[in-house]
Order: structure tokens, then sequence, then C-alpha cells
């Protein structure tokens, strides 16, 4: 399976259908009267979030979405059926924008979270609704309002705890086979990780989710090698383990390197707590090692941890350093307040119980 962070769909809710008009026609009943019945409302597009996704890859392959249109009004006061809803169901993580790409729709965090996208047009009125006192045979009705149409982007961001950062070959991904059941693809050359990949680690009976972006080199940000497109994915972690390999012949240049592509990059990435940890150090001696841990200290202001994923090294030491970050964030971090809904939203809390879904309102 291929993965896909961003996909562009087309959606469309339906009309509304037309109101009828209609009089009642029967044997020995002289003043029948109107009896066109109302149209039915058009389908309204959603989106949810679903277990079991973590690509947008289904959004290449269909990317228009449209709702039924509500059925007209009949005679004999019958009422038209409304039209089918059509939902999305994307990844949790995901965020909905307009066509420009900026302006923020949904931000989808919770499994079973739902947002209306577009809201079918309401039904027409028929001339049964029209009758008064003073108006006793109507004969118009009124036509279904349209549906909403738009173009938007949808735009995954992987939820997981801790991320991991750094330049190609820093041993990201063979720190992430090592503990997880994760299996990316690991050789010796660069950017051997094309896409994000995800593991879930466990350390003293706790588990926490991994995620592993493809390294970074100068010039990121403004596109160099595959860019910093994939930082997106780290941007909802509590804490960065900033891998820097043994093997750099100057790693506190290589620590700099990546530090200055988070900063480029912005969205308080660099206020993140950050680990730092020297990895590969099975291929150094005593004596080199002892010398470029003094270099990676210097440069990033704290001891790095010493780890070898290949012997196991030091590995222990720093899950629990991540495990300890992650669980006294969660700790901190303050219940998420629902947010206010527009007419006929609805999300699902925490809890998982909806909030709210009004009912449609009659056409004025």
């Amino acid at each position: 399976m291929k993965f896909l962070d961003e996909a562009k769909v087309y959606i469309r809710s339906g009309d509304g259908g037309g109101g009828s008009v209609s009089f009642r026609r029967e044997k020995f009943i002289e003043f029948g009267g109107p009896d066109g019945g109302d149209g039915g409302r058009g389908g309204d597009v959603w989106v949810e979030t679903v277990n079991g996704l973590n690509t947008l890859i289904d959004f290449r392959y269909q990317q228009h979405f449209k709702a039924t249109t509500g059925t007209h009004g009949m005679g004999r006061n019958r009422t038209g059926a409304n039209g089918s809803d059509v939902t999305l169901k994307v990844p949790v993580g995901t965020q909905i924008f307009e066509e420009d790409r900026e302006t923020l729709i949904c931000d989808l965090t919770v499994e079973g979270q739902r947002y209306c996208l577009a809201h079918g047009g309401n039904g027409g009125f028929g001339n049964a609704h029209f009758k008064t006192s003073t108006n006793q045979a109507p004969d118009w009705a009124n036509p279904g309002l349209p549906g909403e149409e738009k173009t938007l982007w949808l735009r995954l961001k992987l939820i997981a705890d801790a991320g991991l950062v750094g330049l190609p070959n820093a041993g990201k991904s063979t720190f992430l086979a090592s503990v997880t059941r994760a299996r990316p693809k690991i050789a010796n050359y660069p950017f051997t990780t094309l896409h994000p990949n995800l593991g879930v680690a466990t350390i003293d009976e706790r588990e926490f989710i991994l995620a592993d972006i493809p390294g970074l080199i100068e010039g990121a940000h403004e596109g160099v090698g595959i860019g910093d497109r994939f930082l997106g994915h780290v941007e909802r972690t509590r804490v960065l383990l900033h891998l820097v390999s043994a093997q750099e012949e100057k790693v506190g240049k290589a620590y700099k390197t990546v530090k200055h592509e988070l900063e480029a990059y912005g969205n308080d990435l660099t206020d993140k707590p950050e680990i730092v940890a020297l990895s590969q150090i099975d291929v150094l001696d005593d004596a080199e090692l002892k010398k470029k841990a003094r270099e990676l200290a210097k440069a990033c202001g704290k001891t790095p941890f010493l780890i070898s994923a290949v012997t196991g090294k030091g590995m222990t030491e720093v899950l629990r350093a991540l495990r300890d970050i992650i669980v006294e964030e969660n700790a901190e971090e303050k219940p998420a307040k629902v947010p206010k809904l527009r007419h006929r939203d609805m999300v699902v809390s925490d809890e998982g119980e909806g909030q709210g879904e009004d009912e449609a309102d009659d056409q004025p």
C-alpha cells in the first residue's frame, strides 16, 4: 500500500426536491382543495475518522463525491424522500482545508469524529403549504434549494507520541525496527525512507507510538532533497528524538544542520522537548566515541545518549527517557474543550457521545 498524505477532492451535496402542485380530485368530493406535498431534503456530505487507515491513498482513485437529490413532493400530501448522505472515511489526524490550501475547516484528531462539509438543499414547499382562508386554491409551489459544491484539500498529519528526526542514514529506521514491530526499508544509502513509518514501542509495560520521517539535509526548507513536507507528521508529537550518526565526521555540525531546518520549518517544532542521541556507536572505538560525544554535547548543550540499535546498547535508557516525557506531557495537557459547532454539524467527544445534531430548518 502506497503512502499518500495529501489529496484534492470535489464534493457536492444534494439539491432539495421541488414541491408539488396538486389538487384533490375524488368522486363525490366537491371541494377537494390543494394537496401537493413538500420536496425531500438533499443529502449531506460528511467526513468521518475511522480506525485502520493511515494514508489517503483511497482518494487517489476517487476524487468526486456527490450526495443524491431529494425526491420531489407528490399529490395526496406525500412528502418526497430525503437524499442519501455521502461520507468520506479518513484516518485520524486528517485536516480539511479550503481550495486555497490555507483556510482550515476542521482538524479531526479523535476516532469516530464527524463533520458536515456540505449541507443538502432544503426541499421546496408544495401548494398545500400555502393555502389560507383567503387563498384556498394556490397553484404554485417552491422549487428545492440547490446543494453546496466545493473543492477541498485533505492533509494527513499522523498521530504519534514521539518523532524521530535526523540526517539521512542517521539510523532512524533501524531504531524504529529494533524497538517496534515495524519493518521499514533499511539500506546503506541516503533517503532509504521515502515516506513516514509508524511503530508501537513498549517499555516497562507502557506503550507509545513512534513516527519515523525521511531524513533532512541542509536546505530542506527550500526543497533540497525530499524537502521538509514530512515534518508535518511530527507536529503532533510530545517529544522529538534527534539521532546523530557516529559515522559523521562532524557530529556537532550534523546536529546544527537538522536543528536549523526545524527552525526554518516553524510550527513550534523547536519548542518541543528534545532528546539527543549519538547512534551507531558500535562502529567506533572508545577514544573516538568519547571525542564525538563531547563534541555533540557541546553543540546541543546537554549530555547525549549513546545508543546502538544493532547491539542494543543504550536503547532501554533512551526509551525510558521518551516514556517519561510523554507521560509528563500527557499529565500536563488539559482536557480539550468540545468546539462550538455550526448548524447540523456533529463531533464525537472523547467519551464517544455525539454533540448535538439539529434537525433541518424549514425553508423560509
